[in-house]
């Protein structure tokens, strides 16, 4: 789902805490009317909206008592910096996804099977639960001090460039220089940028030093 109207979605303070009721277990409407402190038919409407949005679905009990849970799970990241706005949402990659080779950066402990076992021991799938939850744990710190890195080397370069330019798209060239020839068509497709935007910034590297140019190509000093 985009991440925009996912943002839409959960800026209503009812609806964040529909969901957050929902995760403790499904409810009917009178439940979450009476949670909320609000009119049946409110909820009624914000429960349509986060069912449009795939985000809840229904299920009917054998007194056609219409109960309402989460469908699955998602992750919305929002990053906000003097560098930046974005928004990401992802949902919980397959079981069977194979981590080897994925993360050259970070050492996954990967299970040996792709998924755990229902009928196992249960002392085992806490054990298990217990050490998905450690991991959660410090691939979020180790989220945090990504970004403070990131915005670090903004900065720097930033105060190395003396410009009021976007920093992201000359560290990205920057980082290009390094992977491909040093030439303008080859650094403009590296980055995904107009040709002659990234040849603009080439020559602005080079004119306070930090990149060298020898004929066509640049390269790092």
């Amino acid at each position: 789902m985009d991440s925009a109207v996912l943002l839409d979605l959960l800026g209503n303070e009812n609806r964040r805490r529909i969901l957050r009721l929902l995760a403790y277990k499904p409810c009917y409407v009178t439940e979450i009317s009476e949670y909320l402190g609000v009119s049946p038919k409110a909820v009624i409407d914000h429960l349509r909206k986060l069912e449009e949005a795939g985000l809840i679905e229904s299920t009917t009990d054998d007194q056609r008592r219409k109960y309402f849970h989460i469908t699955r799970s998602l992750r919305l990241e929002v990053s906000v910096s003097p560098y930046g706005f974005g928004a990401k949402s992802a949902y919980p990659a397959k079981s069977s996804l194979d981590m080897s080779g994925r993360c050259p950066h970070l050492s996954i402990d990967a299970p040996s099977r792709s998924e755990p076992d229902p009928s196992g021991d249960v002392a085992d799938l806490a054990v298990e639960y217990g050490r998905l939850q450690e991991l959660d744990r410090e691939l979020s710190l180790a989220q945090r001090w990504v970004h403070g890195r990131v915005e670090d080397t903004l900065a720097a370069i930033d105060e190395r460039l003396g410009t009021e330019a976007d920093s992201r798209f000359f560290a990205a060239i920057l980082a290009a220089l390094v992977e491909t020839d040093g030439t303008p068509s080859a650094v403009a497709e590296e980055v995904g940028a107009p040709e002659d935007a990234v040849a603009d910034a080439l020559q602005q590297l080079s004119d306070v030093g930090v990149a060298r140019r020898e004929d066509d190509r640049y390269t790092i000093r």
